[in-house]
């Protein structure tokens, strides 16, 4: 049984870890028919923080 996917955007903030790398938003887990077209975050050169320039979603790698 799979799960349902989360909604897409429903938070301000995310936390990842490296295992979610490639970081995009939204993420492969969000449903996508409500959002923005998916982009490619560069966390790792951003010092383990970046934003969404569609949504401003917050990611912070946390590992």
């Amino acid at each position: 049984m799979t799960a349902a996917p989360t909604q897409a955007n429903a938070a301000q903030r995310y936390e990842v870890r490296r295992a979610d790398l490639p970081l995009s938003c939204p993420l492969p887990s969000m449903a996508l028919w409500n959002s923005h077209p998916r982009v490619y975050l560069p966390i790792e050169a951003e010092n383990g923080e970046s934003d969404c320039p569609y949504c401003g979603a917050h990611f912070v790698l946390v590992d």
